[in-house]
């Protein structure tokens, strides 16, 4: 079986096409500035790197031009359509409706419209990818894989924020969370590699990326997270806030005159470790200030650190325990100096970190020591994969 995993920006699309039988990505890509001039697809088969500038008017030509890559004559990887078997689709929100993934039907496209109040980048060029698969893939059958629906196992004390209850009632204000499609294959690949029953084990699943999340799995199922009603919450990110006093917000717009969507743009695109450092929202460029002595480069990252690690406290009391911790995305996974110093904090559970396992980016491994109390992975997250199976399963 062949799968297609799709994911839509606002303008961009990303794809993999995965043969499930041995799990391996038979070709991949990555479509940027979609209505934009200057569209590209960088298009991957193997170790070799494609790259076609093309006007994309919409994600129905970007669709199309994907198709033409998997189909080339060069190096196109199948030799005909009726050889892809279903698409699974990244969809960041899906609201309350949605507690696992789903075959697409006119009630589900009603379902990720409903959710756009809370993701209104990201849900809207979802649909349009949904749309535009099922023009050019007539008769496939599509899947929707929902970021939030890991989360809807939280208890309503964990998702539920203590202001008017009317509010839930009218507007379905709670956590959702997001990143759940990573939080749950790290989840269960760490019990594979710890040979262990997930249904045993309480995880703390860290993926630190330019968006950052933690969450708390407790036999199997996600009972905690850091992002709320939106990917705003939770520890800073790259431009992120995360979790600030709420009346900083109401205190900004009255005294600079802000309007929600000034305020809006402040919390998401340049505070974090952005608006601390006033550098960047790459680590590594952050990393380059600090070796030179910038104190604000410095703070942005030891924020981020105090703020990771104390989410991880947390979720351990929370959960009455934790006896493994997991890192993921570009910083969990390459952040050398990060790990460390979060696990640093982390004495108190028994936490001890190898530095020489330690020393190493990108790489699946144990980096806790013998006699830590709590190991500790580095496990490389692969939503795609995840999509991919979701969809594999449901299909079958």
């Amino acid at each position: 079986m062949k799968i297609l995993v799709v994911n839509c920006g606002s303008s961009s699309l990303k794809y993999q096409l995965i043969d499930m039988d041995t799990e391996e990505v038979m070709a991949k890509g990555y479509l940027e500035r979609i209505g934009i001039d200057g569209s590209f697809l960088t298009h991957r088969v193997g170790g070799e790197k494609y790259k076609i500038e093309k006007e994309i008017k919409n994600h129905s030509e970007g669709m199309e031009l994907v198709i033409e890559q998997l189909l080339h004559k060069d190096y196109g990887v199948i030799k005909s359509l009726d050889e892809i078997d279903a698409v699974g689709h990244r969809i960041v929100h899906g609201g309350e409706k949605f507690t696992k993934s789903v075959l697409i039907d006119d009630e589900v496209i009603k379902g990720i419209e409903d959710a756009i109040v809370f993701a209104p980048l990201h849900n809207p060029a979802h649909l349009q990818g949904i749309k535009a698969c099922m023009e050019k893939l007539p008769g496939k059958p599509n899947v929707a894989v929902f970021d939030t629906a890991f989360h809807q196992t939280m208890p309503e004390k964990a998702y539920m924020y203590a202001i008017p209850y009317k509010y839930y009632e009218k507007y379905k204000i709670r956590k959702y969370g997001a990143h759940g499609t990573s939080h749950k294959f790290v989840s269960y690949r760490v019990a594979e590699l710890m040979n262990k029953s997930i249904e045993d084990l309480k995880i703390i699943s860290c993926h630190l990326g330019q968006g950052a999340s933690l969450c708390a799995v407790e036999h199997g199922k996600s009972v905690d997270t850091s992002m709320g009603l939106t990917p705003l919450a939770g520890v800073p990110m790259g431009s992120r806030s995360g979790d600030i006093d709420p009346s900083v917000v109401t205190f900004l717009m009255e005294k600079e005159n802000l309007s929600p969507e000034e305020m809006n743009t402040i919390l998401n695109k340049k505070s974090g470790k952005l608006g601390l450092s006033g550098i960047s929202i790459d680590d590594r460029d952050i990393e380059a200030a600090i070796k030179e002595g910038n104190h604000r480069a410095k703070l942005a990252i030891d924020n981020f650190v105090y703020q990771v690690a104390g989410y991880i406290g947390r979720f351990a009391a929370q959960m009455n325990g934790v006896d493994v911790i997991t890192f993921e995305a570009g910083v969990g996974e390459n952040g050398i100096e990060a790990r460390k110093e979060i696990c640093d904090y982390l004495g108190f559970l028994g936490v001890k970190i190898d530095d020489e396992k330690n020393n190493c980016r990108g790489k699946e491994i144990e980096i806790s020591t013998p006699d830590s109390k709590v190991k500790v992975y580095v496990v490389p997250t692969n939503e795609e994969l995840m999509i991919a199976r979701e969809t594999k399963d449901l299909v079958k």
